[in-house]
């Protein structure tokens, strides 16, 4: 027998960012239940550190820290450092010299925002355009341009890189359209790796020994919403008798604070709620993931990726204006879940699955 395909997954897998963290590890544990030998790409670079733990201490820029967080705060990033280090990474290398990586018959560069030229440390490291590699072959999987809008188009320097991607599959619509403008050709939509590998998330939750909180609460993901989206999740909360409880980071608004709370914690948190609020990414993902009710508001720097993902999976519904009634956060936020949704999902799985069979043989 020939050894397994020796592969690596490039992404932004030290992020302090739960939703960084986890499509990081469903990609590579979704390539290695396929019998496949997948490691993530550990590049470093001080700078990109500092930044990266800079937000995570202060998350609320410009508005300051209450000084009884910032304890909290760095518990927090405690608990990523552990659970990354728990990752099948490779030997590390520099982000902005990989000469010295390792080679591979395979590099899959995604999820996540790999391709975001205005992200404010990752954006425009032409390693995740490809250069640099030491691979046999490279493709994407669920790559993401997010805030940067495709009405702009792509820098010809930018696109020339990505006509060395022999397969490209991306995961919202905006980044779909900046493809096919810039290259010519439409790649394939596919789901978030949490989306397509739930197993990962579903393993851990049941053998975490971590406890959620025992009475029904509402899960508050993100930070920064706008007053009206914070008025009526508050609303509804307290019409049905439900906590609001933030994890991550503060949100005065809510009843508790669990900011403290590591990867996995949240894998448990969000399974064991009764509804999710969220203005992030993942907070949607999460909900989708385990069937709950969810609102979700957006933000500039997120819009372009939360319109994709509802759009996608056919939850626009649940991503709201300020025009929203109250009877809408009432039907969306009480409601059992849609099972168009979850059918449109099975859908999106298999031709993910079928994108990386075409990619792995």
């Amino acid at each position: 027998m020939s050894p397994p395909q020796k592969i690596g997954v490039l992404t932004f897998h030290r992020c302090i960012n739960y939703g960084s963290y986890w499509q990081s590890r469903c990609l590579v544990e979704g390539l290695r239940a396929r019998g496949k030998d997948a490691i993530l790409l550990d590049h470093a670079s001080p700078r990109i550190n500092r930044a990266e733990w800079r937000c995570a201490l202060q998350p609320l820029l410009p508005a300051p820290v209450q000084r009884s967080d910032h304890p909290l705060y760095a518990a927090k990033v405690r608990s990523f450092f552990n659970a990354i280090a728990a990752l099948p990474l490779s030997p590390r290398f520099a982000l902005e010299n990989p000469l010295n990586m390792d080679s591979y018959d395979l590099v899959i560069v995604g999820s996540d925002e790999v391709w975001n030229l205005r992200h404010p440390w990752y954006g425009k490291h032409a390693i995740f355009f490809g250069d640099g590699l030491r691979a046999a072959r490279v493709a994407s999987y669920a790559a993401s341009f997010g805030n940067q809008p495709a009405s702009q188009g792509l820098d010809r320097r930018w696109a020339d890189k990505l006509r060395k991607f022999p397969k490209i599959s991306i995961r919202d619509e905006n980044s779909r359209r900046l493809i096919e403008k810039a290259l010519g050709y439409e790649p394939e939509l596919v789901l978030d790796p949490c989306l397509q590998f739930p197993e990962a998330v579903s393993a851990s939750v049941a053998s975490s020994k971590r406890k959620s909180p025992a009475n029904p609460y509402v899960a508050i993901y993100g930070h920064t919403f706008p007053k009206w989206f914070k008025e009526q999740v508050r609303r509804w909360a307290e019409e049905q008798g439900l906590r609001l409880i933030s994890i991550g980071y503060r949100n005065d608004w809510a009843d508790e604070q669990w900011i403290s709370a590591g990867p996995e914690d949240f894998a448990a948190f969000m399974a064991a709620s009764q509804a999710v609020a969220t203005n992030f990414f993942h907070g949607c993902v999460f909900a989708l993931l385990n069937g709950k009710p969810f609102a979700c508001a957006p933000s500039e720097y997120r819009v372009n990726k939360l319109r994709g993902l509802t759009e996608l999976v056919g939850a626009e519904r649940h991503l709201l204006s300020e025009e929203a009634p109250k009877t809408h956060y009432d039907s969306i936020l009480r409601e059992a879940f849609d099972p168009t949704i979850t059918n449109r999902i099975a859908t999106l799985r298999r031709r993910s699955a079928a994108y990386l069979d075409d990619v792995l043989n």
